[in-house]
């Protein structure tokens, strides 16, 4: 499977080669995961980076016990490609980015029977959270217009249903203040201890995460409805992949639990795995393989380009050489829309790797076969504050 796939102990391995650069730490969480009561194996993708006691980009596969820990506060968080009908060549940036005053506050009434509508569809009672549907969230979250800038395999492209000539929007948000709501509970109760399957509260934490998953697919939806509204245009949903949440699945000939944090599943269509706001993208298609490799990689792969830096950290790294303005605009052309200083820092293109080293380490395991290369047009983070 080629020299990105380490094995780093019994029941742990990492999807990364020796010039993949990954913190210590992150690996020495991964190990630390594996060690967990019912783990039976943990893979790390090439983005892994460390979280806060768990680390992103990586999967975990159990067999009697879930942990809510490893899935994180933001259920659901992934990624939807939306085919936009405006033409690439007719796209003039400074107005552009002038179309966006709004898209952060709560929808209004206009939009109310959409939303009962799709949460009648989705099997999505109301919540307190609701106000927030249609909203991106700060952290990496965001809303991307982009170009495709590079095509490798032409017939994959058109039987997705996607023309070159079109602007997409690639849309990275999650649960928001419903994920958080469910793992603060399960703390509040349980600490960061697994739950075993024969417990009356693990099919409460399953009931409740399955529908937090909806709800991050239907925030989605809104936000680039909204976007799409925002620049009078419409589009229609290419593909939108989870990448953060738990469910049951087979591993070989093994039943259990498959935990993703950071993880974009390989077993569900094509996906887009992105890189920073001043990097490019990439449309691919997951290679399934033999029950060996999809023990290796835990049917996952990387869901973007990984951070270098720890936020709070990025601020002093690079102002001393960027200016505030220097970071709305990037080194292949695109722009920022962020009102928040710090995250604009933090979230700045040197934060990150390299994304073509993300994608290098998985096609040398064998894991993906590249379709496009999507160039960022304009990146919306959040205009103000970070807070879910």
């Amino acid at each position: 499977m080629g020299n990105s796939v380490q094995k780093i102990t019994e029941n742990t391995t990492l999807i990364a080669s020796d010039d993949t650069w990954i913190e210590g730490q992150a690996i020495q969480q991964l190990v630390k995961t594996s060690q967990l009561a019912g783990m039976h194996h943990v893979a790390g993708m090439p983005d892994l980076h460390p979280g806060r006691g768990y680390p992103i980009g990586a999967a975990f596969f159990t067999q009697d016990k879930v942990y809510p820990a490893l899935v994180g506060n933001d259920i659901g968080c992934g990624m939807s490609l939306w085919q936009t009908s405006v033409k690439v060549a007719k796209v003039n940036l400074d107005k552009l980015t002038k179309k966006f005053a709004h898209v952060e506050q709560p929808l209004d009434a206009s939009w109310e029977q959409i939303i009962q509508a799709r949460k009648a569809e989705k099997n999505i009672v109301t919540h307190r959270f609701d106000h927030a549907l249609g909203t991106i969230g700060g952290g990496n979250h965001f809303a991307e217009f982009q170009a495709i800038d590079e095509v490798y395999d032409q017939s994959a492209l058109e039987s997705l249903g996607l023309n070159k000539k079109q602007l997409q929007l690639l849309v990275h948000s999650g649960s928001r203040g419903l994920g958080q709501s469910i793992l603060v509970n399960h703390i509040e109760h349980y600490n960061h201890d697994g739950l075993h399957i024969h417990e009356a509260s693990f099919q409460d934490y399953i009931t409740a995460h399955d529908e937090a998953l909806r709800w991050a697919e239907l925030n989605r939806e809104l936000i680039a409805l909204r976007f799409l509204d925002a620049i009078r245009a419409t589009g229609h949903c290419t593909l939108d992949i989870n990448h953060n949440l738990v469910c049951e699945t087979r591993i070989g000939n093994t039943f259990g639990w498959l935990h993703r944090k950071g993880a974009t599943p390989s077993d569900k269509g094509c996906v887009v795995i992105p890189g920073s706001r001043g990097d490019y993208s990439y449309l691919v298609r997951p290679i399934t393989g033999t029950s060996e490799q999809a023990h290796s990689n835990l049917l996952s792969l990387a869901h973007g380009a990984g951070r270098k830096w720890k936020r709070g950290d990025c601020q002093g790294r690079l102002s001393h050489k960027y200016k505030r303005d220097d970071l709305y605009r990037t080194a292949i052309g695109s722009r920022v829309i962020c009102g928040n200083k710090e995250l604009l820092y933090d979230e700045a293109p040197q934060a990150y790797k390299k994304c073509e080293t993300i994608i290098s380490d998985l096609i040398d395991a064998k894991l993906i076969e590249v379709i496009a290369r999507l160039r960022p047009v304009l990146t919306f983070k959040t205009n103000g504050s970070c807070s879910e």
